[in-house]
């Protein structure tokens, strides 16, 4: 059986999105459409941070929503923590949005990086570098991020997306959640 789904890799600044077809015989990924959401902020001196805050996480919330309606089942990495009041209100904007995509009725599956990581490269405490190299090695045609021809370090962001979603078709969640939709069947 195939189902479509979406990886999420949330960050305010470069929200990563990997769009594909899984295959639940292999736990591969079909048709992988690979996506860095970098939004615009507003410029000017009279722009409010809240305003421009608002007007990013607009952008964000639309492309998010946009990827989760064409897919079943919705596979993420959520943040965690912050160091910072200015790190905080973008954890809070990113599990704002997510919370918004649970709302709409889209199957989260939520892992942790560790559990990503672990599942993607058989290292729990893997490089941005090895995420990137282990997704390129699954998906060579896959379209990441390039510059001048060469995979740029944004493919971090769509490797993390990537990695979500393989290590959520592992979780018992997502087991049981395929179980009821092949009983409704």
């Amino acid at each position: 059986m195939k189902i479509p789904v979406v990886g999420f890799d949330p960050s305010l600044r470069n929200w990563g999105i990997a769009r594909g077809t899984l295959d639940l015989d292999t736990g591969y990924l079909e048709d992988l459409n690979l996506t860095v959401v970098r939004p615009k902020e507003m410029t000017g001196k009279q722009v409010r941070q809240n305003s421009n805050d608002l007007h990013i996480a607009s952008q964000l919330c639309e492309e998010a929503i946009l990827a989760a309606r064409q897919a079943k089942v919705i596979f993420v990495e959520p943040p965690v923590g912050s160091q910072s009041a200015r790190a905080m209100a973008s954890y809070g904007i990113c599990l704002g949005i997510l919370g918004a995509i649970k709302a709409l009725g889209n199957p989260l599956i939520e892992v942790t990086a560790f559990e990503s990581k672990q599942c993607f490269t058989g290292n729990r405490l893997a490089s941005k570098e090895e995420m990137i190299a282990r997704a390129v090695e699954l998906y060579p045609n896959a379209n990441f991020p390039k510059y001048r021809g060469a995979i740029t370090s944004k493919a971090e962001h769509v490797a993390d997306a990537i990695a979500a979603i393989h290590a959520g078709d592992q979780t018992s969640v997502f087991q049981n959640l395929m179980r009821l939709l092949a009983e409704v069947k």
